[in-house]
């Protein structure tokens, strides 16, 4: 047993991507949900249980995740070498270990921040763990567009540890994370579509193919600018635009060339290229917030 066998049940990079999102809008929400509106008008402490908070719901939703599907890892190539399907790690050892840490992130969230924050962070375990991982994952084409929401739910809580509650535009910002998340996630689905395929999870380019797959990613890309840009007129500023803009034209360009050339090693390509937009866009909202500016 190692720790970072741990460590990688923990999936490091969601937790890290999921946490960014919840800084960022408890640092937007301080402006744009405020009277008077003052940027970034958020303690370190508040910022900091809310880092610590965000990070163990994380950890613990992936490890449950890592438990349930232990017995699809061992089919697939790209996951036999995980912890568990390895043997590195016991199952019971990780069940526990997922367990107490989501439970340890909903306590020290209710006695740290506030009543609306820790259900929502319950509301992505929940999501995440019941939701996409046992009920959907495994009967369901839209089981990543529905568990998206465990995504949402981050940004959230976030935006609800500034406030104490969450407004529409608190809502409409933390809907990016849902919009962006089926896209994305299909390019990797494309690319190892053979193994979910003799794993028998019904992930979409399985059920549909390749082609009519990244048809898909391209008209869910195509809606999700718009509405990025659209949110101009719910309150955000220049500085968000732009960079909202910029990113979204991005994620089309190579989802078009995508549906021009739908193969497993360009769906790996738009992934990775693609990967950044979420932080790249709750950067921006933060430090549009900061460098609020509108036209006059």
């Amino acid at each position: 047993m190692n720790i970072s066998d741990f460590i990688e049940v923990s999936k490091p990079r969601i937790v890290i991507v999921l946490v960014i999102t919840a800084i960022c809008s408890s640092l937007a929400a301080s402006r744009f949900d405020n009277t008077p509106a003052v940027a970034w008008d958020v303690s370190v402490w508040q910022l900091g249980f809310l880092t610590i908070s965000g990070s163990l719901a994380s950890m613990g939703a992936s490890a449950l995740n890592h438990y349930y599907d232990r017995d699809l890892d061992k089919m697939m190539n790209r996951t036999s070498t995980r912890p568990v399907p390895s043997g590195r790690l016991s199952a019971k050892s990780v069940l526990l270990y997922g367990i107490s840490t989501s439970i340890l992130s909903i306590i020290i969230s209710y006695f740290t921040l506030n009543p609306v924050t820790t259900g929502m962070i319950a509301l992505g375990i929940f999501f995440y763990v019941i939701i996409y991982t046992i009920w959907l994952k495994r009967n369901n084409a839209s089981n990543i567009v529905i568990g998206g929401f465990a995504g949402s739910a981050a940004s959230m809580a976030g935006w609800a540890a500034s406030t104490g509650s969450i407004n529409l535009l608190g809502f409409l910002i933390g809907w990016i994370v849902f919009m962006w998340t089926p896209p994305h996630f299909w390019c990797l689905a494309i690319k190892t579509r053979q193994e979910y395929a003799s794993a028998r999870v019904p992930m979409l380019p399985v059920l549909i193919g390749n082609q009519r797959t990244a048809n898909y990613i391209f008209i869910n890309t195509a809606i999700l600018l718009p509405y990025s840009v659209m949110l101009y007129f719910f309150g955000l500023g220049i500085v968000y635009t732009i960079i909202a803009t910029i990113s979204g034209l991005l994620m089309i360009i190579y989802h078009y060339k995508l549906t021009k050339d739908p193969t497993p090693s360009f769906a790996w390509k738009a992934y990775k290229v693609t990967a950044p937009y979420l932080i790249i866009v709750f950067v921006g909202i933060a430090f549009d917030a900061l460098l609020y500016y509108r036209i006059p």
